[in-house]
């Protein structure tokens, strides 16, 4: 009977406590709500993607603004709205941050979500029906959507799609932004990405998106066959922590220095942070010209056309990773290398 009573009261702690959880997720999707609109792409190959926006737009305003697309990680799109309410990509619409914004001093944020109702993580069959949700959000909003600054960047799974769009459609993203994407692209699919300026964050200590496997080879075929790679970055963490410097929960929240425009609360260098460019060289960031100034001062030759198919889909399919005995001594060599850079020796 008492171990009865006693699991009865575990269990009513637990739902009480899941339900102020739950409670305090939606307290803070609701806030959200209140200045990212929703809307809903066309149905395409059997998905239509939903979507929450920022709109920089004011009244009777002509300008022409960036568009960046965020992408969120597994999980985060178990409902509508999370995929904000997860990260704090929120800060890119305050007026401090919009202000970054190089020519418009404001940008629309497109965050659209994955069909994760359906088990489905920003999957391969999902490219097409994302592509037609930004061509739809376009459309409805040409007269103030600058075509040719056009970016795209999100974190884990996210990350992984930012690079698979980019790799299906080069031709519409200025600049991409993947963090701890995972993914490891062929050649073949880096190949399509060597004009794109890419700028990869991931932690070194990330314990799901393996920084050694999944990182590094990625960002040693950017910087081998990068047209620009002077336009291309890294930025490792060694310690994965907030704004404030305080530490997050896991070492594979590396979004949150990029949520921070690469910069410390206190508008400092972002603690624990090296950043190098696709030629070795290290690159010191100066406030407040981080990510967004970056992003913004790319610009691509895209015409407006609306994609037709899923793009470069066999390069989808590749898998970059080193197998067996390589991804033994791939993995020391990039452990190697690390020190080396984190000591300077590099």
């Amino acid at each position: 009977m008492k171990l009865k009573k006693t699991l009865a009261l575990v269990v009513a702690v637990i739902t009480l406590f899941s339900f102020f959880a739950v409670s305090a997720s939606a307290a803070k999707v609701g806030v959200i709500w209140d200045w990212f609109q929703r809307g809903v792409g066309p149905e395409t190959e059997g998905f239509s993607i939903d979507y929450r926006y920022f709109s920089p737009v004011k009244e009777n305003d002509s300008t022409k603004y960036p568009l960046v697309i965020w992408l969120h990680g597994m999980g985060d799109g178990e409902f509508e709205g999370k995929q904000v309410a997860a990260s704090d990509i929120v800060k890119w619409t305050s007026d401090d941050f919009q202000s970054r914004f190089k020519d418009s001093a404001g940008a629309f944020i497109f965050a659209p979500r994955s069909v994760e109702e359906q088990k489905l993580y920003w999957t391969d069959e999902l490219v097409y029906p994302l592509r037609a949700a930004i061509d739809d959000f376009i459309e409805k909003n040409k007269a103030n959507i600058d075509i040719q600054r056009i970016y795209i960047g999100g974190y884990s799974m996210g990350g992984k799609m930012t690079l698979k769009m980019a790799t299906a459609y080069p031709e519409m993203f200025a600049a991409i932004f993947p963090i701890c994407p995972a993914w490891v692209p062929g050649n073949e699919a880096i190949d399509y990405l060597k004009d794109t300026p890419i700028w990869l964050t991931s932690g070194a200590l990330d314990p799901l998106v393996s920084y050694y496997s999944y990182v590094m080879p990625t960002w040693k075929r950017i910087c081998n066959q990068s047209n620009n790679p002077e336009n291309c970055r890294l930025s490792t963490l060694a310690m994965t922590l907030y704004p404030d410097g305080k530490p997050t929960s896991s070492s594979h929240w590396s979004w949150y220095s990029v949520n921070g425009d690469m910069f410390s609360s206190r508008n400092g260098n972002y603690p624990m942070m090296k950043t190098q460019n696709a030629l070795g060289e290290r690159i010191e960031l100066t406030y407040p010209e981080g990510m967004i100034s970056w992003l913004s001062g790319f610009r691509s030759d895209f015409d407006g056309a609306k994609a037709t198919d899923s793009g470069n889909t066999d390069a989808l399919k590749t898998d970059g990773r080193a197998k067996g005995f390589k991804a033994v001594t791939e993995f020391f060599k990039n452990v190697f290398e690390y020190v080396l850079y984190i000591i300077g020796l590099k």
